[in-house]
């Protein structure tokens, strides 16, 4: 952030607080005393008072989460099956993908667990699993994908739509 021409001085923190509207001041004030709030590249306390011209960069840490897809045994409605594909019925209230939040029990997770003793099925690899999704508290069926080929030609067909949705 460049400070601007007609700023008056104010400290910092409060500067950074009121054009950062998803950082608190108390985070904010946490990265200057360990040091990830630069001024003009060199690092500065929270009390610093912005001044006209100033360069500010600001270094938030974010934790870091294993994405890494776990099979975990959730019991499934498999409604059809065969070595490239299984049909599934997602109830409402499930959470299809692991995110913010829901990083256990949720579909892809049961889907993990399924084919498990599968050796070319990981449900840690793109060319495999959910074709399309549906929301959380949407229940219905979700095509599962068990090799990349299927995927493949699963994915052209909901993209040119040559599938058929319906919803109640």
């Amino acid at each position: 952030i460049v400070v601007d021409k007609g700023q008056v001085p104010v400290r910092i923190d409060r500067f950074m607080t009121e054009r950062l509207q998803h950082s608190s001041r108390n985070r904010i004030q946490k990265a200057a005393d360990a040091g990830f709030v630069h001024v003009n590249e060199r690092p500065v306390k929270s009390n610093y008072k912005v001044r006209p011209g100033d360069v500010i960069t600001l270094m938030l840490d974010r934790p870091h989460h294993d994405t890494t897809i776990e099979a975990e045994d959730i019991p499934l409605d498999v409604v059809y099956e065969d070595d490239a594909l299984m049909v599934v019925n997602k109830p409402a209230g499930m959470v299809v993908h692991p995110g913010a939040g829901n990083f256990h029990g949720t579909l892809i997770n049961a889907v993990a667990w399924h084919p498990r003793n599968m050796p070319s099925f990981d449900a840690n690899d793109p060319e495999v699993g959910l074709v399309h999704r549906i929301d959380k508290d949407t229940s219905g069926l979700l095509v599962v994908a068990k090799t990349p080929e299927a995927k493949r030609k699963l994915g052209l067909q909901f993209f040119n739509k040559t599938t058929h949705r319906s919803y109640n």
